[in-house]
């Protein structure tokens, strides 16, 4: 359904050090530098960070979570704890496993140098 996500930051070289570091523990490569922005591109889709194009100051989104897919828990822990180790700051319940009644997944949430929310899901089976 998706091509792509983007979102902003106000410091392209901070975020570059940041995300490369947290989707590194993912398996996805550095990102490529494109002017103003950084493409993270995978066989499933393209997350992106870019300062924003109209000059203005890039702010974190209300209510707006990205979320990022984990192999196993140990995935999601080393994600959790790099992003943490590398200026991101935790939030929501710490990292663990949630039921919804119709599946249970092992979530762990991190604002980003930016206050962008993100987390990484594994789905349990």
């Amino acid at each position: 359904m998706f091509s792509h996500v983007m979102i902003g930051t106000n410091d392209l070289d901070r975020a570059k050090a940041f995300y490369d570091k947290l989707l590194g523990t993912l398996g996805v490569a550095p990102a490529f530098v494109d002017r103003h922005r950084i493409f993270y591109r995978t066989k499933t889709g393209t997350f992106a960070v870019s300062k924003p194009i109209d000059g203005k100051p890039a702010t974190h989104a209300n209510g707006g979570t990205i979320g990022f897919l984990a192999k196993s828990q140990e995935e999601a822990d080393a994600w959790h704890a790099t992003g943490v180790a590398n200026g991101g700051t935790t939030c929501e319940d710490p990292p663990g496993v949630r039921d919804n009644g119709v599946m249970k997944m092992y979530l762990a949430y991190l604002r980003d140098p930016d206050g962008n929310k993100i987390c990484v899901m594994h789905r349990v089976v």
